[in-house]
């Protein structure tokens, strides 16, 4: 038996779709399907009724899925209760991040605070963006940063769980920067010659930014002609391998600042073209349901909503192209 085939289970349950809850859970539906035939085989019995569509359980299996939301529930509170002992908990505000902010958008957007806000600890757990989503609904952190766009929207009850924005960054196509002065040209421009293809380096399937690129790309007209040569889930590896010039890679901006500034990496299309617009948001658990209620967490929470209440509204459409920000937006103080 294995945690994550309960979890698996108890998604199902919810979504009644087998490709949904692959999805969510950022596994293929075949292997998806594989852990939830290893949990029945675990129970001796069938769980989901596969004749039926939607997908359904069988009785057996709604049975089980009151006792897997017991199971679940039951571990989550001796983690808790253990965490309780650790020294230093109650002033610790510990943050679910995934590794595309965690390494870029995290350690400015402490800085700020430490100026505006004051001194904070803080805990950073870096994780894909499934499993730090999992980290907030199962009381694992206080409180969770992660890039939001209307068609990747994040799977979180509005009422259990409220949301505050942080500003808005940009995914966009970048590659090596060859010849020339003022940063030069891409090593791979798009959208490529015609009949010729552009060595692409992907983020790997159920990435949620790589959902992000397929947006982009399925709206390209005429087609940018990807040819994926590399694939990996962090932002991180992709940009190493951009500057070796192994291929286009579709980058958050705050990630390539420094790399734009040395003129080791430039845009792979023209600004304005091929690119796509992120919210960042924090979340939590609404106080009056909240697991967790640190007074750390909360005194920064209100922190941020009164910051962001002085923010001047965001423009009901996208600036142009010249006037797009590269990095993720500050908001005054």
């Amino acid at each position: 038996m294995e945690t994550k085939w309960l979890e698996d289970f108890v998604s199902l349950a919810e979504t009644r779709s087998f490709s949904r809850s692959a999805q969510l859970r950022h596994v293929t539906q075949p292997a998806f399907s594989r852990r939830i035939q290893a949990l029945e085989a675990w129970a001796g019995i069938d769980l989901v009724d596969r004749s039926a569509y939607p997908t359904r359980l069988t009785p057996a299996g709604e049975t089980f899925h009151a006792q897997a939301l017991e199971i679940l529930g039951n571990l989550q509170a001796a983690r808790n209760l253990l965490r309780s002992h650790q020294a230093g908990a109650q002033d610790m505000i510990e943050f679910a991040v995934p590794h595309s902010l965690a390494f870029t958008f995290f350690p400015h957007w402490v800085m700020d605070l430490r100026q505006h806000f004051g001194n904070l600890k803080s805990r950073l757990i870096a994780l894909n963006v499934h499993d730090a989503v999992m980290q907030l609904t199962e009381g694992g952190c206080d409180l969770l940063i992660a890039y939001h766009h209307p068609s990747q929207p994040l799977q979180l009850n509005p009422d259990r769980y409220e949301m505050l924005s942080l500003g808005h960054e940009t995914l966009a196509p970048y590659a090596k920067a060859v010849g020339g002065t003022g940063g030069g040209a891409p090593l791979f421009a798009l959208p490529p010659p015609a009949g010729r293809s552009v060595p692409f380096l992907a983020y790997a399937s159920g990435a949620y930014l790589g959902r992000l690129v397929e947006v982009i790309t399925q709206q390209a007209q005429p087609a940018l002609n990807l040819e994926p040569i590399y694939e990996t889930d962090m932002a991180e590896g992709l940009k190493a391998m951009a500057l070796e010039g192994h291929g286009v890679a579709f980058l958050p901006a705050s990630s390539v600042r420094k790399e734009l500034k040395a003129h080791r990496l430039v845009r792979a299309a023209p600004a304005g073209q091929h690119e796509l617009t992120m919210e960042v948001r924090i979340y939590r658990e609404r106080p009056e349901l909240s697991r967790l209620a640190k007074a750390g967490a909360r005194a920064l929470w209100e922190f941020l909503r009164a910051r962001s209440e002085r923010r001047p509204p965001a423009p009901a459409a996208a600036p142009p192209a010249s006037r797009r920000t590269a990095t993720v937006a500050q908001p005054p103080v």
